[in-house]
């Protein structure tokens, strides 16, 4: 998979089409990440100790990687990712911009 946590990702296919957000997490077997504030959907949640009143919660639900794409950070700009191997450590590396990104 070719995003991490915390990266600024942009979404290209879907309901939320065109929203930038930020991973909050990746979920690598099933090629799925979770990004803020994108895909949100209702939760129904059982009263107890945490949550005495229970209800309904607005919560993030994961999505396909393939559905979001990187944005470089030294563009701002979605691009797509190849990898390099340089001084022994593998790094991604912007098809747009040609630099490194991280």
């Amino acid at each position: 998979m070719f995003l991490k946590t915390g990266d600024k990702v942009r979404v290209i296919a879907g309901k939320d089409k065109g929203k930038d957000g930020q991973i909050i997490k990746t979920i690598a077997a099933d090629n799925r990440v979770v990004v803020e504030g994108i895909n949100k959907v209702k939760k129904h949640q059982k009263a107890s100790q945490a949550n005495p009143q229970g209800g309904i919660a607005d919560v993030e639900a994961p999505i396909n990687a393939s559905n979001v794409m990187l944005i470089d950070p030294s563009t701002n700009e979605p691009t797509r990712v190849s990898f390099e191997v340089k001084d022994g450590k593998k790094v991604r590396i912007s098809k747009k911009s040609h630099k490194a990104i991280d």
